[in-house]
């Protein structure tokens, strides 16, 4: 019996746990990637002005920040892969629920408590969750080298949010093809759950021991609120709010947008070996602090600047270079 077992296990056992995490976080990626422009474009087509557009992005952020909150307590008593699959299971009903509902004060509910991400990066409540689980399954050097795994894949999947459009030969409108969209979101968060499902499951730890920071307790509060305040300004530039822009300023088709939000996550995906590569030579805090100042710069630019070709260099350069710097030389 015990041989047996042994034969059933060993073809899970053959890929590193973090090889199922990775290939998770590249689905769920792939769905923040065509989600976050889709979103304002969807809302728009339902009726809803682009105030009550940036007020639901508002609170998909502040409801996955709650839940990013609620997640540190709870990850310290329960195991990582069940909490990755209760994620998981939000996220198919998010997709579910944004596809069929229309009432916005429902939407505005849905977008609180659940996955959807306005914003370029991975903001939602498995980042934690997943950085716990790779800190635990890799060792300390491989962790920054290991983050730009799948990023290429999420800006190859922006230019689907023309998906929509596509659609109308075989009947669907454009909100039928957003719709469409949100359903394959679903599936793909339950394409992730199976792949967390695989991960295996450890020790929890005794939630009575003493806390693991000790004496660098006060660094880690100052970084902490260093990335909250960087979060904050960062909340003003989410790439669905920066979508809605160009569509409501420039007049940018669908198919339009997803080249410049393919064009710029293909950018980013290259900066972030250089991250790591410069991170090695002058300090991790070195990374972020000292590329901070011209990517704010070029933030001010982007947002005076009078057409979309001239706008487009310094939203490039503003957006990435503060991203990648902040989120991908950070340590772990």
């Amino acid at each position: 019996m015990l041989a047996t077992n042994d034969r059933e296990a060993s073809p899970v056992l053959r890929f590193h746990p973090a090889t199922f995490l990775f290939a998770a976080r590249a689905l769920r990626d792939m769905g923040d990637g065509f989600v976050a422009v889709l979103l304002p474009i969807y809302l728009l087509a339902l009726g809803f002005t682009p105030l009550e557009v940036g007020v639901i992005a508002t609170a998909s952020l502040l409801g996955s920040a709650l839940l990013t909150i609620c997640v540190g307590f709870l990850g310290v008593r329960r195991d990582h892969r069940q909490l990755l699959l209760a994620g998981a299971s939000l996220m198919i009903a998010t997709g579910v629920a944004f596809a069929v509902v229309h009432d916005y004060a429902l939407l505005l509910v849905i977008a609180f408590a659940g996955t959807i991400n306005p914003s370029a990066g991975s903001v939602s409540v498995f980042v934690p969750l997943e950085h716990a689980v790779l800190t635990r399954e890799v060792t300390e050097r491989e962790r920054t080298t290991l983050q730009p795994r799948g990023r290429i894949r999420r800006s190859q999947w922006r230019t689907r949010c023309s998906l929509p459009d596509l659609l109308a030969p075989v009947g669907f409108d454009r909100l039928g093809g957003i719709r469409v969209m949100f359903i394959l979101y679903a599936l793909l968060g339950l394409l992730g759950g199976l792949l967390y499902a695989r991960i295996p499951r450890r020790p929890v730890p005794d939630a009575t021991a003493t806390a693991a920071l000790g004496p660098s307790r006060h660094i880690v509060f100052k970084l902490a609120a260093l990335f909250s305040l960087d979060a904050f300004a960062g909340g003003f530039v989410v790439q669905s709010l920066l979508a809605l822009w160009l569509f409501e300023r420039f007049g940018l088709s669908l198919a339009e947008a997803g080249v410049f939000f393919f064009w710029s996550g293909v950018l980013l995906a290259f900066s972030f070996p250089v991250a790591a590569w410069l991170s090695r030579r002058i300090g991790l805090i070195n990374t972020m602090v000292f590329t901070h100042i011209p990517s704010s710069v070029a933030l001010m630019l982007a947002a005076v600047a009078p057409t979309l070709p001239s706008h487009w260099p310094f939203c490039l350069s503003g957006r990435h270079c503060r991203r990648w710097t902040y989120r991908r030389a950070r340590p772990m």
